[in-house]
């Protein structure tokens, strides 16, 4: 675990490129906000982070396989406490107090506060196959009773060549036309606002070979205030909404059940 200083340097020099743009950050307003931020940590921070992200073959993944909608592994946990170590340092800094502030600041999202129960974030992993058809996000926390406002993604795929696929695609608010596609490279860092409009995803089977899968890991960001009202499409809590599904859940709802 890295000490107490290396890790708040990591975390206030971070924010600073979050929310400069002095620094080699692309940012867009277009078509929804959302940052790409290369070697966002340490090599040594990164590497760290790689050494101890799970194999699959660990009893720590969910493993989902719906073909067509999503494909994929993902971390069970319920707790920092689950984290493995390494893993847990790069959690505290993305979920500390000078990201959520530069967040808030870049983003115009006042009050983020991050998710200490992993609802939905974690780990994610998958290989040869693998898929995330286009979609929106779930926009309520059971837990807390808080709306989702942002996403955070770090990749972790060192040796990653295009042929392999995996690229997140970024969508136009009808989710059909594709506006830019980002690549999964290690230690490449990427934010964006969460709302019913903020349509991405992965609709083509990826090439991973099983020995390197594409490796990500991915955390959820709240407020207690709502979406604004051009955001939101679906006022009720709502799971994820599918374009192969006509932009239902996979249970052919637009919303659901909560608490």
């Amino acid at each position: 675990m890295g000490s107490q200083a290396n890790l708040r340097r990591e975390a206030n020099s971070l924010a600073k490129r979050i929310v400069s743009d002095l620094f080699d950050v692309e940012f867009s307003k277009s078509p929804f906000q959302h940052l790409v931020l290369d070697d966002a940590f340490s090599v040594a921070l990164s590497n760290r982070c790689l050494r101890n992200f799970p194999s699959l073959s660990d009893d720590c993944w969910e493993f989902t396989n719906v073909p067509g909608i999503e494909v994929k592994a993902r971390s069970t946990w319920t707790s920092e406490f689950d984290c493995p170590d390494g893993v847990v340092d790069v959690i505290r800094i993305l979920n500390s107090a000078p990201i959520l502030r530069a967040l808030s600041e870049r983003f115009e999202i006042p009050k983020l506060m991050p998710d200490p129960y992993f609802t939905g974030g974690g780990l994610n992993c998958s290989s040869f196959g693998g898929q995330l058809d286009v979609h929106v996000d779930g926009n309520y926390h059971d837990a807390s009773g808080m709306h989702r406002r942002m996403n955070a993604i770090l990749y972790l795929n060192p040796n990653y060549l295009s042929d392999w696929g995996g690229e997140l695609g970024i969508y136009e608010s009808d989710g059909e036309t594709l506006v830019k596609t980002v690549e999964p490279l290690h230690n490449r860092l990427v934010i964006f606002e969460s709302h019913d409009k903020s349509f991405h995803g992965i609709p083509n089977q990826i090439k991973f070979p099983s020995a390197e899968p594409r490796r990500s890991l991915i955390l959820y960001f709240y407020t207690t205030e709502p979406k604004p009202k051009d955001r939101t499409t679906v006022q009720e809590p709502h799971s994820a909404l599918w374009k192969s599904k006509g932009f239902l859940d996979k249970l052919g709802n637009v919303t659901r059940n909560f608490t």
